[in-house]
């Protein structure tokens, strides 16, 4: 009988032994893709400070535009009251 329960022994361990093999496995497989995941979410965010960026340029620009149309528009309201010769 001792020679059964150390085959079922053996028997039980070679499972547990793959079963454990097969969750390292899992496991290489998930930090994988993690780590893609997280490649992806680098870039992402790398995306949204590009726009961030362009758009704050894009303001920027926009603002210079009002104030020198805000100074046409001054000069040509000041023409309309000025002596003409």
């Amino acid at each position: 009988m001792a020679d059964v329960t150390s085959e079922l022994m053996f028997e039980l361990l070679k499972r547990i032994h793959a079963d454990v093999a097969d969750v390292k496995l899992g496991q290489r497989e998930l930090r994988a893709e993690m780590n893609a995941i997280r490649g992806a979410l680098v870039s992402v965010h790398q995306d949204i400070h590009n726009i961030h960026t362009t758009l704050a340029r894009q303001e920027t620009r926009l603002d210079r535009i009002e104030n020198r149309l805000e100074l046409r528009e001054f000069q040509e309201a000041q023409i309309r009251f000025e002596p003409q010769p």
